[in-house]
Formats: C-alpha cells, structure tokens, sequence
C-alpha cells in the first residue's frame, strides 16, 4: 500500500508555505502531518487537502539546551497548535521572544509561516518545519 500524501510531496509544500493534509471521506476527520490512514477511523481511501494554517496555541515550552545542530536557535518555543480543522500539529512560535513566553500564550491565534532550516547530519538537506505567527498582529 502507498502513502496518500508521501513526506516528500508534504514537505515540498511546506517548502512554499502551504500545509499538506488528510481528509477522510468516511468520517470527516483531517490528518496532518500526513500518515497511512486516517487518524480517527483508520480508514485508508483519504483525500489530499490543503489546510488553512490557522489555529489556537494549545501549549507550548521554551527550548533552551538545542538538539545538535539547532544549537545556534536555542532558546525557542515549540507549540502545539489545533489546527481550525481538527488536527493538532507542532512548530515553531517565532513572533515572539522566548525569554516573554508565559501562559498567555495559550489559547492566543496563530498562522502558519514556513521556516526552512539548514539540513545537519542526520538529514539529507535543507527542511522546512511548520512556524507559526500570532495571527492578531
């Protein structure tokens, strides 16, 4: 069996600041970041959609010690973001400066804006990574 929404083709999207996702015609539920079937009935027949990238911080942390090769980033929020429809996915909060980041942020409105980052060696290139802004700015 193929994947619906391979990586690659998610990810060349992401690339040009669109979000790649799963709509399942069964149950309506959407799935993203992509995978096999669908996230709420496992059914495999989904269809490709483009996502709107508009959601609500649903938590978040502040990066202070990076993975290698992101150790110039650090410190950074990471947040997870329910998507306006259905999934929750996350990434990179860069509107703001981490050392502001408090409990405020939840619940607060966000858009997605890609960020491509310099590949290291575990990756066979540059990557885009989903990041969002505060959609109220």
């Amino acid at each position: 069996m193929e994947y619906k929404l391979p990586f690659r083709q998610y990810h060349k999207a992401l690339m040009k600041n669109k979000l790649m996702g799963l709509s399942c015609p069964r149950c309506g539920a959407v799935t993203c970041p992509p995978q096999m079937s669908c996230r709420s009935c496992t059914a495999y027949d989904l269809e490709i959609t483009e996502l709107s990238g508009r959601g609500k911080i649903t938590t978040f942390t502040v990066i202070t010690v990076a993975p290698e090769g992101r150790e110039s980033e650090a410190p950074y929020i990471v947040v997870l973001v329910e998507l306006e429809e259905g999934p929750w996915i996350m990434g990179n909060l860069y509107d703001m400066d981490p050392s502001r980041a408090d409990l405020s942020l939840i619940g607060r409105q966000v858009e997605l804006g890609c960020r491509v980052y310099p590949g290291d060696r575990y990756s066979d290139g540059p990557m885009a990574r989903p990041a969002f802004r505060f959609a109220d700015h």
